[in-house]
C-alpha cells in the first residue's frame, strides 16, 4: 500500500533515483534561480534580449537599492506585515476555540457545523470576487486593510477550524476528564490544559497562514488598490510602466518580498515539522 523505503529497493532503482532527484531538484528551482539571476541583470539587458545569458554587468546592490530608496517597496511590506500578522493571530485564535468546540463537545448539530468549516474550503475564490468587493464597498471597506484582514480570518478560519478540530480531537480525552472531576471550569481546561497540547499545531498552522496570507496576489488585486493598502504581492506590479516592465526592479522586488515566509518557516522549522508529524508515530 505504502512504497518502499529507498534503502530496501533494489541497487539499480537507487541509483536511478539518485541520478533524477539533483535533476529534478535543478527543475524546481529553475525558475528561482531564474529570478535571483535577473534581479542582479541591468535593464539593457532586458532591452537587448539578453535574459538567459551572462549579465552584462553585474546591478545588484543597485538594484535593490532602488527598490528600497526609490520605490514604494518599504510600504508595501509595512502593509503586509499589518495584513497578515493580524489574519495570522485571528484565524488561529477563532480556530482554537472552534475546534475545541467542535473536538471536545457532543451536541446534534457538531458534524453539520464541522460540515459547514469543511465545505467553505471547496468553494472556488473566484466566483466570489463579486460578492465580496460589493460586500467591502458597502460596508466601507475597499481599499483598506482592515477589510482585507477582516475577509482573510473568515476565508482562512475554515480551514484552520478543520485543522485544529482533528488535532483536539487527537489528544487523550482522560485529560479533560480528570480536569473536569477536580472541578476546573471549562475555559480554564481550554486555556491551562489543552492549549499547552496545541503549541506544536498552533505553530505548524501559523506558518501556513502566515504564507498563504503574505503571499495572496488575487484578493490583494480585487479588494484594495494603491500604495496606501496593497501588500507587497500587489505593489510589485508597480514597477511596470506603460509601455515596458522593469523586470530586473520586479525580480529584486520579489526576491525581497520572499525573504519573510521562508525565515518564519526556518524560525519555527522545528514546531512546524512537529505539528506535521504528531500522531505519526506511537
Amino acid at each position: 500500500m505504502f512504497p518502499a523505503p529507498i534503502a530496501r529497493s533494489s541497487r539499480t532503482w537507487q541509483i536511478t533515483y539518485q541520478t533524477l532527484l539533483p535533476i529534478a531538484l535543478l527543475f524546481w528551482l529553475a525558475p528561482l534561480i531564474a529570478v535571483a539571476v535577473f534581479s542582479i541583470k541591468p535593464d539593457a539587458d532586458f532591452t537587448t534580449g539578453n535574459y538567459w545569458g551572462w549579465p552584462s554587468t553585474f546591478e545588484g546592490i543597485n538594484n535593490y537599492s532602488k527598490v528600497f530608496l526609490e520605490s514604494d517597496m518599504p510600504r508595501y511590506l509595512w502593509n503586509s506585515v499589518l495584513i497578515t500578522v493580524p489574519t495570522v493571530f485571528g484565524a488561529v485564535a477563532l480556530s482554537c476555540m472552534t475546534g475545541f468546540a467542535l473536538g471536545i463537545y457532543k451536541f446534534k448539530a457538531n458534524l453539520w457545523i464541522f460540515f459547514m468549516f469543511v465545505a467553505g474550503n471547496f468553494v472556488p475564490f473566484q466566483i466570489l470576487m463579486v460578492p465580496v468587493r460589493d460586500l467591502t464597498l458597502d460596508l466601507g471597506l475597499y481599499n483598506t486593510k482592515t477589510g482585507l484582514v477582516l475577509f482573510h480570518i473568515a476565508f482562512q478560519t475554515g480551514f484552520c477550524t478543520l485543522f485544529m478540530r482533528n488535532f483536539i480531537r487527537a489528544l487523550p480525552f482522560e485529560l479533560i476528564e480528570a480536569a473536569r472531576v477536580e472541578g476546573v471550569a471549562e475555559w480554564r481546561i481550554f486555556w491551562f490544559v489543552v492549549m499547552p497540547l496545541m503549541r506544536p499545531a498552533i505553530a505548524a498552522l501559523a506558518v501556513l497562514i502566515f504564507t498563504f496570507i503574505w503571499n495572496d496576489y488575487f484578493w490583494a488585486v480585487v479588494l484594495t488598490q494603491g500604495a496606501e493598502s496593497q501588500p507587497v504581492t500587489a505593489g510589485i506590479t508597480s514597477f511596470n510602466a506603460q509601455y515596458r516592465a522593469a523586470y530586473h526592479l520586479m525580480s529584486a522586488g520579489s526576491i525581497v518580498a520572499a525573504i519573510p515566509p521562508v525565515a518564519m518557516f526556518f524560525l519555527l522549522q522545528k514546531h512546524f515539522i512537529a505539528g506535521l508529524t504528531l500522531g505519526a508515530v506511537k
